[in-house]
């Protein structure tokens, strides 16, 4: 992440996580936190060289059309992602991070 406030914006206002724990080795040093959404866990870091902007990951979740729900009701001005079915057998929705940093929500089709 390159801003701190632009990274709690998206991930704990707009998507909904929660603001596990921040590190600085001191205060003027780069944040490192963990952010959580149920079981899943994701860290952010802005270390320079700790990872590369441009990132996907996919997360799998139990009820996407609920998440869904969820972050359309936010209206945030810069994501309105929308739900969709796959050919492989699942419900999805894909969001970019300020950063770059591509996720996509999933959920598996009863077969």
């Amino acid at each position: 992440m390159f801003d701190e406030t632009k990274a709690k914006e998206f991930y704990l206002d707009y998507l909904g996580f929660t603001l596990a724990w921040e590190h600085r080795f001191e205060p003027d040093m780069p944040l490192y936190m963990e952010v959580t959404l149920d079981a899943l866990s994701i860290h952010l870091s802005e270390h320079h060289g700790d990872c590369t902007p441009g990132a996907a990951i996919r997360v799998e979740l139990g009820d996407i059309e609920a998440f869904h729900s969820q972050l359309a009701a936010r209206k945030s001005k810069y994501s309105r992602p929308g739900i969709h079915e796959t050919p492989w057998d699942t419900q999805e929705v894909t969001v970019t991070d300020p950063f770059g940093n591509r996720i996509i929500f999933f959920e598996r089709l009863a077969q």
